[in-house]
């Protein structure tokens, strides 16, 4: 019980101060871990075969490095006797590993410049969070992006290091953050990183896979409580979320727009070409700026839910 005890204070912590912008974030120490790690290891001279092997040390690595500064920050706080101070040294840690609040906050930035019809900032803004072209968007396709990164982060940031946190504590909650992050900075399908980044694409789609599918299900449940289409939410689920091209973003994406009877999907733009991506949902309400508002309360309440559930299990 107190492990999820730790996981609502990191929340409320996360909250009420959100997730501080300094180059000594845990989460930027880790980037930086691995960045270092990739100058060191990764070499356009490579073999593929050579560039795959040293991808996969460099996981190894990350992994392990993240796995121990769990464990000896859960060893620290175990021998302070106060019990408050133990569990707000750990939330705090954990706090940082979770970014609901940054989320939302992004999303309803852009949910305002849309309302104050601020086309060319909202597309600016739309444009540090995602990695399609956006200065060409129209207000619905701003709308769909930030409903999109709302609904797929909802996982990464935010259910996915809290599950592993029930499951092993900060051990593995940091050591998932650190999974996201490399895939994050070495993913890409391209020629730099289609090796060398291929085993933690592939960590990542693993390390996502209950999570993804257990945040849809926190989404139709939620969908229930917003008073939402639930039943659509569900039926787009299994219709839809296998047409993502990530074997785990689709879930979130399908569901969300199920419940807010809209379609995501279509085509983006990366570097001037354009990709088709499958579309998910149908098109029963014109994507507007209120939607973003939807996405962003399914998201909390999607994690209230799970914090809710987890304080049952144990």
């Amino acid at each position: 019980m107190s492990l999820m005890i730790v996981a609502i204070v990191a929340f409320l912590i996360d909250a009420l101060i959100g997730d501080p912008r300094s180059k000594f974030h845990p989460v930027v120490l880790i980037g930086n871990f691995i960045s270092l790690l990739e100058k060191i290891l990764r070499r356009d001279t490579d073999t593929s075969t050579l560039k795959l092997f040293k991808g996969g040390i460099l996981v190894c690595i990350v992994i392990t490095a993240s796995l121990v500064v769990g464990l000896t920050i859960e060893i620290f706080t175990e021998d302070i006797s106060n019990l408050a101070t133990k569990i707000f040294l750990q939330a705090l840690v954990l706090s940082f590993m979770i970014s609901p609040r940054s989320l939302a906050d992004a999303g309803r930035e852009i949910y305002f410049l849309l309302e104050r019809e601020n086309l060319l900032l909202a597309r600016e803004k739309i444009g540090w969070i995602v990695g399609r072209d956006t200065k060409n968007l129209n207000e619905a396709e701003v709308t769909r992006a930030t409903v999109e990164t709302v609904a797929e982060n909802t996982v990464d940031g935010v259910i996915s290091p809290l599950f592993y946190f029930a499951v092993g504590g900060l051990p593995l909650a940091i050591a998932y953050r650190a999974i996201n992050t490399m895939d994050s900075m070495l993913g890409y399908k391209n020629e730099k990183y289609f090796y060398f980044g291929r085993v933690a694409a592939r960590v990542d789609d693993i390390a996502n896979f209950i999570p993804a599918r257990l945040t849809a299900m926190l989404f139709i449940a939620a969908a229930m409580i917003l008073r939402l289409d639930y039943r659509n939410a569900f039926n787009m689920m299994i219709r839809d979320a296998k047409k993502h091209p990530s074997p785990n973003g689709g879930w979130a994406e399908a569901t969300v727009a199920g419940a807010l009877n809209i379609r995501l999907g279509g085509i983006n733009y990366y570097f001037g070409e354009p990709h088709f991506r499958e579309y998910m949902g149908e098109p029963n309400e014109s994507l507007e700026a209120v939607h973003i508002l939807g996405a962003i309360r399914m998201m909390y309440t999607a994690t209230v839910l799970f914090l809710s559930f987890a304080c049952v299990i144990c």
